[in-house]
């Protein structure tokens, strides 16, 4: 029997078990330690927005890896962090400690119908290793759509994650190559759109603009 291409494709760990969670973490950087060149990326780049101290949505936010770095190194006025784990959001809070104070943790699934419901606008949206997290690729434009109302003029969404093909992942269903991540950025209500950043199997996408 033929699998359905139009299948969400399963994860193979559960990130609201706080075991998986806590094992995520303690691998994340050995596996990838080129994301801190992507962190410091995503810092620069939020450096250049705007006047004055941002309002940041990070999407997907884990155990607060990008927070830590960019509460360190970037003039933040709020900051919300939104993840479908409680486990996550704990191991966030913990490696945050004091820095923890001036972050909303919210749990929510971007996979939900209403997951941007009562989110604040905000000058950035940031995401990393996240988006593949909807389980296929044809998920991505309506997540976009969604997260286009989320950025005040001016603003600018940071996107990085996996892509498919030379140098990347070899599942075309749940990871997208770096043309599809344009397009479904572009579908979702963005005109603007340039890769940053390619390495390691990750890729970095700034966008801004609405079409």
């Amino acid at each position: 029997m033929q699998n359905d291409p139009l299948a969400d494709v399963p994860s193979p760990i559960d990130l609201r078990s706080m075991t998986d969670a806590h094992e995520w973490a303690r691998t994340a950087t050995t596996k990838r330690p080129w994301r801190k060149d992507f962190f410091a990326r995503i810092a620069d780049e939020l450096s250049r927005v705007g006047e004055g101290p941002l309002a940041v949505l990070e999407l997907g936010s884990g155990p607060g890896f990008l927070a830590r770095h960019l509460l360190s190194a970037v003039r933040v006025s709020r900051y919300c962090a939104l993840d479908s784990s409680a486990a996550m959001h704990e191991l966030a809070q913990d490696r945050l400690g004091a820095l923890a104070d001036r972050v909303e943790f919210v749990e929510a699934d971007f996979r939900s119908a209403h997951w941007a419901e009562g989110l604040p606008v905000v000058e950035a949206v940031v995401t990393v290793q996240a988006v593949h997290e909807l389980r296929h690729k044809r998920h991505a434009v309506p997540f976009y759509r969604r997260v286009r109302p989320l950025i005040a003029p001016g603003g600018v969404m940071l996107m990085c994650d996996h892509f498919a093909g030379h140098d990347g992942m070899s599942n075309g269903a749940l990871y997208m190559t770096p043309g599809e991540h344009a397009d479904a950025v572009r579908e979702g209500g963005f005109m603007t759109i340039d890769v940053l950043l390619q390495k390691g199997g990750l890729i970095l996408l700034r966008a801004c603009g609405a079409t």
